[in-house]
């Protein structure tokens, strides 16, 4: 499971604020994401109904309709979410609620937009394989990142090749933490 750690080294011009995640409820800071819904002059803001509809009642919310998901196999990522994406905080409470709470947390709620950075250095705990120092780093099922080439491509069988987001800037650590260079584009 990805996750970042508070050091980190990037610059605010390489963070698009354009999407919102769209998936699971709960997606770790650190996820590699692809466009699944693009960006036009047209999506400036929305209003998204919630699940209930009640009579003589307006219960709608601010949302981002352009939309980002977790990279799978062989997909270009666009960059990586600096965020958690979650409804709730440790103790099960909304956060809906409390927005002062989830800026604390460095989380957004489900709709709306997710920070999603495409440079820079990061202590990264996630990635799968043996990492050594100048390896090359690739995203890969669940926006998670790998040290192979290849990955199991679910949708084909077989495998297929990964796109490659950054290299790795040492060796795993104690904790499995990982210093990496990112830059998507």
């Amino acid at each position: 499971m990805p996750n970042l750690r508070p050091f980190r080294d990037y610059d605010e011009h390489d963070v698009i604020n354009l999407f919102k995640y769209s998936g699971n409820d709960t997606v770790n800071k650190g996820t590699f994401v692809k466009i699944v819904t693009g960006w036009t002059n047209d999506d400036i803001g929305s209003y998204d109904p919630f699940a209930q509809s009640y009579p003589n009642t307006v219960s709608m919310r601010y949302g981002v309709r352009p939309a980002v998901t977790a990279t799978a196999t062989g997909d270009v990522a666009i960059g990586m979410t600096l965020y958690d994406v979650r409804e709730t905080d440790e103790n099960g409470e909304k956060l809906i609620f409390s927005p002062q709470k989830s800026a604390q947390m460095q989380a957004v709620l489900s709709g709306q937009a997710v920070p999603i950075v495409t440079r820079g250095i990061f202590l990264y705990s996630g990635v799968a394989g043996t990492v050594t120092a100048g390896a090359n780093l690739y995203a890969t099922i669940n926006g998670e990142l790998t040290v192979q080439v290849t990955g199991a491509d679910p949708t084909a069988g077989g495998t297929r090749q990964l796109n490659k987001v950054g290299i790795a800037l040492g060796p795993k650590g104690g904790n499995n933490l990982v210093l990496i260079k990112i830059n998507t584009l």
